[in-house]
């Protein structure tokens, strides 16, 4: 590696809702780092073109089908990730959904579950699942992936945002929890990020005009924009920073905000 600073060799992540968009490219920029990887989504489908990738890079890529709004399914890939390598020292989490899009008090009680379920309890039993293995070897790097809607009410992401505002108040939690364990707890709050998730924002061409119209950087981010800060936190470059959530959104808050 060109700088230590960045090397992951010998390090095992596992990263969720890793089939496509964000999620993939943190795996795939994880394995060019070094690191081997478990991967995982609720469909297989686009699973083993990442895994592919990744053992392409000469890294091992093992393939763990988990819906993390399930409790058994989330210990479980944590287990499996820890017999198959001998333990964990990344744990990136980044499955999201978002099954409610308009006015919040619109939103019905099946949406705040599944929400709920997936974006806070998903993250928070993958956590509690990986800890004891991080202990156990020293240290670790947990990366919660949340979203400015977690910082600034977005319109019709009200539920998502209120999910990812929780997201990033667990982080700032268990960083202050877990910094006398060496593990490092922090977020990534992605601006508009052209995946299929956002794809009601971004090919809709008027509201993509005066999205790119307001943000700074003059352009909708891409998935290799957030895979580079996941890359920083996973790494021991990030070893004094914790309990943080790094904006990465090509500068729109700043408008919000100003």
């Amino acid at each position: 590696m060109s700088d230590s600073g960045f090397d992951l060799s010998g390090k095992v992540a596992v990263v969720t809702g890793a089939s496509r968009g964000i999620g993939e490219a943190i795996a795939v920029r994880l394995a060019k780092a070094g690191a081997d990887l478990v991967i995982a989504s609720r469909k297989t489908e686009g699973l083993d073109e990442t895994a592919a990738t990744i053992e392409a890079l000469g890294r091992k890529a093992l393939i763990v089908p988990t819906n993390t709004s399930n409790k058994d399914q989330v210990y479980a890939l944590i287990n499996k990730s820890i017999e198959t390598f001998g333990g964990i020292d990344i744990l990136v989490n980044n499955a999201a959904t978002n099954p409610h899009y308009g006015p919040l008090l619109e939103s019905e009680d099946s949406h705040w579950e599944k929400t709920i379920q997936v974006n806070l309890q998903g993250y928070f039993w993958a956590i509690k699942a990986s800890v004891p293995s991080m202990q156990k070897r020293g240290g670790g790097k947990i990366i919660n992936v949340a979203s400015i809607a977690g910082l600034h009410s977005l319109a019709w992401q009200g539920l998502y945002g209120i999910t990812k505002a929780g997201v990033i108040h667990m982080t700032m939690t268990l960083g202050n929890e877990l910094g006398a364990s060496n593990i490092q707890v922090n977020a990534i709050a992605p601006g508009f990020i052209k995946t299929k998730m956002s794809s009601v924002l971004w090919q809709n061409e008027g509201l993509a005009n005066k999205m790119i119209a307001q943000t700074p950087a003059g352009r909708i981010g891409d998935t290799e924009d957030i895979a580079g800060v996941a890359l920083f936190l996973a790494s021991s470059a990030s070893n004094y920073i914790t309990g943080q959530t790094l904006v990465a959104d090509g500068g729109i808050t700043n408008v919000y905000t100003s």
